[in-house]
């Protein structure tokens, strides 16, 4: 039975979705291709008819999940409230593509880092919206320090096991972040 174009898109949007949410829930390495094709409702052999290794599909996600994580709009400090929380920090599969993968991507394809570099660029440049009030080159330097401070405070508040050390790096970092950054600023 051959398959619309439409429910082609469809499938290839549901494995992304999933492979995105099991790849920053698990790792890329613990993650098999059938398990990606199983959790989307499809069958193994489906998955050549949308990507053409596990390689092409770990570049792939990363680009649709970066540019749905990099979307306009909202207030910068309510975004970094957000960002910055508990509830961000103890649900990965949900979470930031940038802090769950950061780390593992220096071993993935050229492709792959590529979306990921691309994902960096477009956050840069949301943050940098945010700050309109700064002249240029430190509108760029606060963004990136931001982003960066960000991303290391979630992957940090992950990574140990006191409860209250976690919730003080979300914590400071934000109050850290909030500090540099003026009254008014929009993401």
């Amino acid at each position: 039975m051959k398959v619309s174009r439409e429910q082609m898109a469809e499938n290839r949007r549901r494995i992304l979705e999933v492979a995105s949410e099991l790849f920053r829930d698990r790792g890329f390495d613990a993650v098999s291709v059938a398990e990606v094709m199983k959790a989307a409702g499809l069958t193994h052999g489906g998955f050549y008819g949308h990507f053409s290794s596990k390689d092409d599909l770990v570049a792939q996600t990363l680009a649709h999940v970066l540019a749905a994580d990099s979307g306009e709009g909202g207030d910068f400090r309510a975004y970094l409230g957000s960002y910055l929380s508990p509830r961000h920090r103890d649900n990965p599969a949900a979470g930031c593509p940038t802090a769950g993968l950061a780390a593992a991507i220096r071993h993935q394809t050229p492709a792959a880092r590529g979306a990921m570099t691309e994902g960096l660029r477009a956050q840069i440049a949301r943050i940098e919206k945010a700050l309109p009030e700064l002249d240029p080159a430190d509108r760029h330097r606060a963004a990136i320090g931001s982003w960066a401070a960000m991303v290391g405070a979630v992957i940090l508040a992950r990574a140990i096991a006191d409860p209250a050390l976690s919730d003080e790096i979300l914590e400071q970092t934000r109050a850290w972040i909030e500090a540099g950054i003026k009254d008014g600023a929009t993401l």
